[in-house]
């Protein structure tokens, strides 16, 4: 929900990292391995309870997962297939850290987890279903026009998520209460994403049929 707004901000903010990155000659592509690699470092730090760590390094993901994208514009290097491996590895970043949660007390946290990681597969799911079809029929995306795959909006975003991952690591012992909290937000983006996506798709396809139809039924010359 609150990506549209967050984006424009954070964006000039890291153009004098691209600028260093760009003259160290990094691929776009380079930097979401690295960062992937970086943030599921956190992992263990959360089953080791060493929260503050964890943290950093779940901050430092996010902030290369905003300069690879970047980079790959400023560079003109975005590709589907650098768009892939950025989604890919940014669902399975999402999916550790309740992962690490569970790790550290599994009798008091691994149900939230569970929970928490049940609703992570229908945002996502819900989410990348979309993109297909929306990609076919060259839906317009004007929110997110420089991204390589279609954004569907919800009320769980990628702000949201950094903000309860940053709140889990924070209060750890009240991240059952948050994790149920976070999953019910994310149900609701669920049922929003999916109600929105079928209509969308269905009227699209309405549209494409009474165009057909017209352009039949006009004279030839």
């Amino acid at each position: 929900m609150l990506d549209r707004f967050i984006t424009p901000v954070i964006k000039p903010l890291l153009a004098p990292a691209v600028l260093l990155l760009d003259k160290k000659n990094v691929h776009p592509d380079q930097l979401t391995l690295v960062g992937f690699g970086l943030g599921m470092l956190a992992v263990p730090l959360l089953a080791l309870q060493f929260w503050y760590g964890a943290l950093f390094f779940i901050a430092l993901n996010r902030i290369i997962d905003g300069l690879d994208g970047a980079l790959a514009r400023h560079q003109k290097h975005t590709s589907a297939a650098g768009g892939y491996l950025d989604i890919c590895l940014d669902f399975l970043f999402y999916a550790a850290i309740p992962l690490g949660f569970a790790l550290a007390n599994p009798n008091e946290n691994a149900l939230a987890a569970a929970v928490l990681l049940s609703v992570f597969i229908g945002t996502g799911s819900s989410f990348l279903a979309f993109g297909i079809p929306a990609e076919k029929l060259n839906l317009p995306r004007p929110q997110f026009a420089n991204k390589s795959f279609y954004f569907l909006n919800g009320l769980t975003e990628g702000t949201e998520t950094i903000a309860f991952f940053v709140a889990f690591c924070l209060w750890p012992t009240y991240f059952p209460q948050l994790a149920y909290s976070f999953a019910f937000l994310g149900a609701i983006t669920i049922f929003t994403r999916i109600h929105g996506g079928y209509y969308t798709l269905k009227n699209q396809l309405v549209k494409g049929a009474k165009a057909q139809k017209s352009a039949v039924k006009e004279p030839t010359t």
